[in-house]
This record gives C-alpha cells, sequence and structure tokens, in this order.
C-alpha cells in the first residue's frame, strides 16, 4: 500500500463524497482518481450513488466527482495492517 492509498482509506472509515474526500486530502484530482481506481481493483473501497445507495456497476474515470466512497472490510484490514 503506498502512502495515497493509506491516506484516502484513512478517510473512507465513513460513506464520504468525492468533495468532502478531496477537501480532506493533500492530493490533487488526477492523483485522487488514479488510487480509487486502484482502490477499487483490489476491491479495497466500495462506490455509492449517494450515501446509502452502494452501485455494483460503476465507471469511476466519467463519474469519479459524483459519487461516494467506502473503504470495504478488506480495505479496512489492510489499512490497519500499516
Amino acid at each position: 500500500m503506498d502512502d495515497a492509498e493509506y491516506d484516502l482509506l484513512d478517510e473512507l472509515y465513513f460513506v464520504i463524497s468525492y468533495d468532502e474526500l478531496e477537501a480532506n486530502v493533500d492530493l490533487s484530482e488526477e492523483q485522487i482518481l488514479k488510487t480509487l481506481t486502484s482502490l477499487a481493483s483490489k476491491g479495497w473501497v466500495r462506490v455509492y450513488e449517494n450515501s446509502d445507495k452502494e452501485l455494483d456497476d460503476f465507471d469511476l474515470i466519467s463519474n469519479f466527482k459524483s459519487y461516494y466512497y467506502l473503504a470495504s472490510k478488506q480495505g479496512l484490514l489492510a489499512h490497519n495492517r500499516q
């Protein structure tokens, strides 16, 4: 796990909007997208349409700013091992 992944997971203990996430981390938009894509591919982050509705199918490249995010159980375990 790299520093960016660790920092994002640190913010995802509760469902959070992209705007809140961006405000809370010291990463560029490009870095956030790259890291979210990496975390999603590992199954370490769950993606939501809104604060209540999880998505099984999503397009991070086109819509990452409109989604909400939450660390998965696997993501939390990986984060806490660091």
